[in-house]
């Protein structure tokens, strides 16, 4: 049985329901196998909504003011280091910043932390 691939993004998502639902073969025969676009609107789609989101490098700043925490930070977390991590995270990661409330699960905090911790070992020589 072939393994499916998993979709990069929307387009990818829109592309499996269409042939699936049988839409992508209509468009073909409907437009006598002439291009549609189909496969530059996925990839445009899979650029604008992209499913994984990748993070880009610290730079030196970033660096330097994530390693001085790293070498500070203990379990308990104050409320400005809480907004440092998030204001990061979501720099690094493209995504909208977020802060969880104090009585919220630490949970998705610790996995912001974990995740910049990546990028910060790959500098680590």
């Amino acid at each position: 049985m072939a393994k499916k691939n998993k979709s990069k993004g929307l387009g990818d998502t829109i592309e499996k329901i269409t042939t699936a639902t049988g839409i992508k073969k209509a468009v073909e025969i409907f437009t006598n196998g002439k291009d549609c676009n189909c496969n530059a609107r996925k990839e445009k789609l899979n650029q604008l909504l992209p499913y994984r989101f990748k993070a880009r490098c610290f730079t030196e700043q970033e660096y330097n003011d994530w390693k001085a925490f790293t070498e500070v930070r203990t379990v308990r977390i104050s409320a400005e280091q809480v907004r440092y991590i998030c204001d990061l995270y979501a720099s690094v990661f493209s995504r909208q910043v977020w802060y969880p409330c104090s009585t919220c699960s630490p949970k998705p905090l610790i996995d912001m932390i974990s995740k910049l911790d990546k990028v910060y070992e790959t500098y680590i020589v």
